[in-house]
């Protein structure tokens, strides 16, 4: 498939004076927090060592960078516990990285979330970690079934834009991947990258013709099973989020992703995993917040750029539902 693109407009630069604050915005006004209403979905970083180093990772994930080391079974346990004790009803565990399947533990994270009736869905390149798990992953199918997503990150539909950002010969490997998935009866979702080349309607049509000339019974239409993620450079302007701007914006806090989900890591060489309050920000001391889900409840202050972009300007969610 050969297509060609004009780059994205040059945009200017963060204001420094934003984001410093976690109370108040560079202009005064009270900034606006998220509490959580209820944990629907409990994410688990597996570990930040991925087969490869994409150009605008927003975790750094390479093969190097084990700044998170690998999440066990063990540790997932102990939370799936607190929340079966706490009775809270989360009725989904996701899983990301890094790339997930790296992680010597993934089959039986999933396994145990699984048979405890939760949802699953695992964040993967589909590429060689995942297919080395070909025989475990169809056993989780066939005994889970529709419980069980595999989300496939397909930055663009072309190859070209797909590569720029993930590396040479990096499209076929991850598309054979999905591929496998779709003819093996896996519950699949894409998910895909505003480059601002294309609007949506013209990169969802893009991926529909990709899916159609595979067989890949995905919708491109549905904004849950393509999902299209907004670029994430905290280097680049963008309005920080007032307590007034749920009016402006007509939005609710509760549909923003902190409202609903938390994600727990293993730092390296720390002695307890923690708990931070989203997918976005695993490294930010100031989005930690406690060793336990209980302690973890409480409200977030929205004071980083991606709050900004991804979740509340984006409109956009890591979850499968």
């Amino acid at each position: 498939m050969n297509v060609s693109f004009d780059p994205p407009p040059t945009r200017p630069a963060l204001n420094p004076a934003k984001f410093r604050d976690p109370a108040i915005t560079a202009r005064g006004e009270k900034r606006a927090r998220v509490a959580l209403k209820a944990l629907a979905t409990l994410w688990v970083n597996t570990g930040t060592l991925c087969n490869l180093s994409c150009q605008n990772c927003y975790i750094e994930s390479s093969p190097k960078n084990d700044r998170l080391a690998y999440f066990r079974a063990g540790d997932l346990r102990a939370y799936l516990d607190e929340i079966a004790a706490l009775g809270w009803p989360t009725t989904e565990i996701g899983f990301t990285g890094g790339e997930p399947f790296m992680s010597p533990d993934i089959l039986p994270m999933l396994a145990d979330a699984l048979e405890r009736g939760h949802r699953a869905i695992v964040l993967t390149n589909a590429m060689k970690p995942m297919t080395k798990r070909r025989a475990g992953l169809l056993e989780l199918a066939r005994r889970h079934g529709e419980r069980l997503t595999i989300r496939v990150s397909l930055d663009h539909y072309a190859a070209p834009l797909h590569e720029q950002e993930r590396g040479p010969r990096t499209y076929a490997p991850t598309l054979e991947g999905l591929v496998w998935l779709a003819r093996n009866g896996f519950r699949v979702h894409v998910a895909g990258r505003h480059f601002g080349t294309e609007n949506e309607d013209e990169l969802r049509g893009g991926y529909a013709r990709l899916f159609a000339g595979h067989a890949i019974p995905i919708d491109a239409q549905d904004p849950v099973q393509l999902v299209l993620f907004p670029e994430m450079d905290e280097t680049v302007d963008v309005p920080e989020i007032t307590e007034a701007c749920w009016g402006i914006l007509r939005l609710s806090p509760d549909s923003v992703m902190c409202a609903s989900s938390r994600m727990v890591v293993r730092r390296k060489g720390a002695e307890r995993p923690a708990v931070v309050a989203c997918t976005l920000l695993p490294y930010d001391p100031q989005f930690e917040l406690g060793h336990t889900l209980a302690e973890a409840a409480g409200s977030v202050a929205l004071n980083h750029p991606h709050c900004a972009r991804f979740c509340v300007l984006g409109g956009a969610k890591c979850s499968a539902g």
